[in-house]
C-alpha cells in the first residue's frame, strides 16, 4: 500500500452547501477500514466547522483557518500554527468600511470586493500578511501560511510523508495543497485553474467526486502516483529519459568495480531531490558518508533495528545501515530481522519509499526462500545491487521489474536473470554496447533492451576508509600472503590486518609478492584506490629498497590515506 492518507477540502469538495451526504460519510469510513488516514483541510474556523459538520471524529487531523490551526478530534487538542491577527489590522478594516469580518485564532476573513481595503490596510500598517481567495471569500493570513503548510504540520504528527497523500479540492486556496501532495485531485465543480494544477480531474462533483476518488485509491493505489513527483531518472538514451517509479524493483548488476555503487549513489541524490525517503543496507561500508543520510553502525559498532526505525520515523531522515561491525556470516540474519521490522513499518507508513540493498547476493542468497529472508509480499520501491545476480534468491529476482546491467558482462547479467526467473531473453540484447553505456531492460511490462548513459552523482566520490581499514572484506576481496612456494595462506580481510601480517612475515615472502606487483594489483582491483596502487607500484619497482624500507614506505602510504586525520589525507 502506497497511498496512506486522503486530505480533503470541505466546502465545495466534501460538502455541498455546507452539508456532507450520507454516501460520502460511508465512503470515508470504508477508506479508514483499509488502515489509511483521513485529514480534513479547510478555510473554515473550528467552531463554525463543528457546528455544520458533527463528524470530525472520522478524521485523524483537522486543519482549519486555511492552515493556521491544527485540531486533533480524538483529544480535542488545538494547536495554533500561526500568530493571532494584530488588533490594529481589524480596527483599520472597520475604519475602511469593511463590515463583514470574521476573526479566528489567526485568520481574518471577509468577502469580495473588500480585498482592496484589506490590501491597503496591510500596506499602511506594514504587516507581513497576505490575501488568499476562495470562490468569493477573502482570507487574510500571515505570509507563508496556507493549506499545504497546515497539512505538513498534521503529517509530521502522524509521521506520514506528503508523497503518500492524495489531496482533493475545488478552489483557489487548494492550489498549494494539490501541488504538495503525492497526487492532487480536483472535483468536477472545481475552478478551471485548479483542474490545470491537478494530476486527476474527477467526473463527480463535490461529495460524489470524493467518493469516486476513494474508490480509485482502494482499487488503484500506486497507479494514482505515477506523476513526475514520484519518477526517478536513472539515465537516458536517444529516445529520452529512463525512469523508475514507486512500484518498481530495480536490479543493478555487473562486474566488481564497474560503477554499481556510483549509480546507486546518483539515484540516492535524485531521491533526495524528490523528498523520497530511502534506507540503504550497506554490508561493506560503500555508502558511509553518503550525503543527506545518517549512518547507523560502523566497523566497531553494530546497528540495531530500533535505532534504524527511530530515525526513519522522521520522513525527512534517510538512513544508511552499516553492517561492517557484524561478522560476514551474521549479516544475512541481521538483514532478515531488520527486513521484518521494516516491512511492518512500511505497511503502516508507506516509508521508506525506497530500500537500497547492496551485496544482494550475500544478504538474499539463492539458498534461502522469501519466508526465511522476511521478504514482504509487496517489494515495490526496492533497488538491489549485486555482482552475482545468478546467486540471488529467485524469489527476490521474480519481483524485479527493471534491470540496469553494467560493464563487459552486461549481457550475461540479463541472461542470468532470465534463466533464474524463466523469462525468454529480451529483444536487442546482442546489439553492440559502447564503453559508457549501460543495458537497461524493463522486465515488467516487458520492453526491448535499451542502451543508456546513466546518471552520475554530484557528490564527490569518497574513499570508504573505514570499510577498507577496519571492515570485513569478503574472501574474494581479501589479500592472501602465500609465499614463493605457496606454503602459506594468511588472509588479510582489511588494510590494518594487511599491515599487521606484513610486519610479521619473513623477508622472502614479503619480497615475493612485492616483486610480482601483487600489492599494487590488490589496491587497484580490490580496494579500488588507483592513487595508492600507483604509489605502491613505484615502491615495488624500486630495487634499491631493502625489505624493511619497502615495508615502511608502503605502510606509511596506507596509513596516510586510511588512518591519518581527515586534514592530512589527500
Amino acid at each position: 500500500m502506497y497511498v496512506m492518507a486522503l486530505a480533503t477540502d470541505y466546502d465545495g469538495t466534501l460538502a455541498e452547501f455546507g452539508e456532507v451526504r450520507e454516501e460520502t460519510l460511508q465512503a470515508l469510513k470504508r477508506l479508514r477500514e483499509t488502515g489509511r488516514r483521513l485529514l480534513l483541510v479547510t478555510g473554515r474556523e473550528l467552531p463554525d466547522l463543528k457546528r455544520v459538520f458533527p463528524h470530525t471524529d472520522l478524521f485523524d487531523k483537522v486543519v482549519v483557518e486555511n492552515g493556521a490551526l491544527l485540531y486533533t478530534p480524538e483529544t480535542e487538542e488545538e494547536r495554533p500554527l500561526a500568530p493571532a491577527p494584530p488588533p490594529a489590522f481589524i480596527e483599520r478594516l472597520r475604519e475602511k468600511g469593511v463590515d463583514r469580518i470574521s476573526v479566528g485564532r489567526s485568520i481574518v476573513a471577509t468577502w469580495e470586493p473588500h480585498q482592496t481595503a484589506a490590501l491597503e490596510a496591510i500596506n499602511e500598517l506594514g504587516l507581513e500578511l497576505e490575501i488568499i481567495f476562495n470562490k468569493g471569500a477573502v482570507m487574510i493570513l500571515p505570509s507563508g501560511v496556507n493549506k499545504a503548510t497546515g497539512l505538513k504540520a498534521a503529517l509530521k504528527e502522524i509521521q506520514l510523508s506528503f508523497l503518500n497523500v492524495v489531496a482533493v479540492g475545488d478552489a483557489e486556496n487548494d492550489h498549494a495543497l494539490l501541488r504538495t501532495c503525492g497526487c492532487g485531485a480536483a472535483v468536477a465543480n472545481a475552478l478551471p485553474a485548479l483542474k490545470d494544477t491537478a494530476d486527476v480531474v474527477l467526473e463527480g462533483a463535490r461529495g460524489a467526486g470524493v467518493e469516486e476518488l476513494i474508490e480509485r485509491v482502494m482499487e488503484s493505489d500506486y497507479a494514482l502516483c505515477a506523476n513526475a513527483r514520484h519518477q526517478v531518472p536513472i539515465g537516458e538514451d536517444d529516445d529520452g529519459p529512463v525512469e523508475i517509479g514507486p512500484i518498481d524493483v530495480l536490479l543493478i548488476a555487473g562486474s566488481s568495480g564497474i560503477g554499481k555503487s556510483t549509480l546507486a549513489t546518483a539515484i540516492s541524490e535524485r531521491l533526495r531531490e524528490r523528498r523520497c525517503q530511502f534506507c540503504v543496507f550497506d554490508p561493506e561500508g560503500d555508502y558511509q558518508g553518503l550525503e543527506g543520510a545518517v549512518t547507523v553502525g560502523d566497523g566497531s559498532t553494530t546497528p540495531t533495528g530500533n535505532e534504524v526505525l527511530d530515525l526513519l520515523a522522521n520522513p525527512d531522515d534517510n538512513v544508511v545501515v552499516s553492517a561492517l561491525g557484524f561478522e560476514l556470516k551474521e549479516r544475512p540474519g541481521f538483514f532478515a530481522e531488520l527486513m521484518s521490522d521494516l516491512s511492518a513499518f512500511r505497511a503502516r507508513t508507506g516509508r521508506p519509499h525506497w530500500l537500497i540493498i547492496d551485496e544482494a547476493h550475500h544478504l538474499m542468497p539463492s539458498s534461502r526462500d522469501s519466508a526465511s529472508l522476511a521478504l514482504s509480499h509487496d517489494r515495490s520501491g526496492t533497488i538491489m545491487v549485486t555482482v552475482h545476480p545468478d546467486t540471488v534468491s529467485p524469489d527476490a529476482l521474480r519481483a524485479v521489474t527493471a534491470v540496469a546491467a553494467l560493464g563487459p558482462k552486461a549481457r550475461e547479467v540479463i541472461a542470468d536473470v532470465c534463466a533464474a526467473v524463466g523469462d525468454a531473453p529480451p529483444d536487442g540484447l546482442d546489439d553492440p554496447l559502447e564503453d559508457d553505456e549501460v543495458l537497461f531492460w524493463r522486465r515488467s511490462p516487458p520492453e526491448p533492451v535499451r542502451r543508456i548513459r546513466v546518471e552520475q552523482p554530484r557528490q564527490a566520490r569518497k574513499r570508504h576508509t573505514r570499510k577498507y581499514a577496519e571492515g570485513q572484506l569478503g574472501e574474494e576481496a581479501s589479500f592472501y600472503f602465500r609465499g614463493p612456494k605457496n606454503e602459506m595462506n594468511l588472509r588479510a580481510h582489511n588494510l590494518m590486518i594487511f599491515l599487521q601480517i606484513a610486519e610479521g612475515i619473513d623477508d622472502k615472502t614479503w619480497e615475493h609478492h612485492l616483486r610480482r606487483g601483487d600489492y599494487s594489483k590488490w589496491f587497484e582491483e580490490r580496494i579500488g584506490d588507483e592513487e595508492l596502487a600507483l604509489e605502491t607500484a613505484g615502491i615495488e619497482e624500486d630495487r634499491s629498497l631493502s625489505p624493511a624500507e619497502s615495508r615502511q614506505r608502503l605502510a606509511e602510504a596506507v596509513r596516510r590515506r586510511y588512518t591519518a586525520p581527515a586534514s592530512e589525507k589527500d
